[in-house]
């Protein structure tokens, strides 16, 4: 990995394959490029089948992502290969994203109307997991960021921020400049 290579990067995006999301992938990898981000995790709900197809559109962009529903909090692997099922409790879920040799970030953990952890449940996942994201740009309360981010201090864990975007006006809003990378395991270097 070249050091000097450096990149914004949004690690926390949904396209129109999320339910809940407008972001069509011929704009939504457009609006990325004029935002400067030069690598776009999309990252949709149980599913990857809007980022395989973006990362065939834009190969150097686009890292294949899932944010997966558990039976707790929602839980992301990026460089997947193959679609995580919905539903399986947190360590079933990462024992899966584990299997890919995907990177694992927990997203908004603290956010109280999004995260539905059971007490003890996150102290339990957190050894399993590569990163903590510390800024959700949809988090209402800052307290929920700020929360995270002392998780993240508390569990001596690598930050992701994102923007969490679910319309084009959000793409590009909470982004990390980092070394460049093309792998889960590239990640966890430039993440340092």
């Amino acid at each position: 990995m070249n050091e000097r290579n450096i990149v914004k990067a949004e690690f926390h995006c949904h396209s129109s394959y999320s339910p809940d999301s407008i972001n069509r992938l011929e704009r939504l990898l457009q609006t990325a490029h004029d935002n400067g981000v030069q690598r776009l995790c999309i990252t949709d709900h149980n599913t990857i089948q809007g980022a395989l197809k973006a990362q065939a559109m834009d190969q150097e962009l686009v890292v294949v992502s899932e944010e997966v529903q558990t039976t707790s909090g929602e839980i992301i692997a990026y460089f997947v290969e193959e679609e995580i099922p919905q539903g399986l409790s947190p360590k079933e879920t990462i024992a899966l994203m584990r299997a890919q040799g995907a990177f694992i970030c927990l997203p908004h953990p603290c956010d109280a109307f999004r995260a539905n952890w059971k007490t003890g449940e996150l102290e339990s996942i957190l050894p399993l997991v590569d990163a903590v994201e510390v800024f959700n740009a949809r988090c209402f309360k800052t307290e929920f960021n700020e929360k995270a981010a002392q998780l993240a201090e508390q569990w001596k864990l690598p930050f992701t921020v994102g923007s969490d975007a679910h319309t084009y006006p959000e793409v590009g809003l909470a982004t990390l400049t980092l070394p460049d990378f093309h792998s889960a395991a590239e990640l966890k270097i430039s993440l340092k």
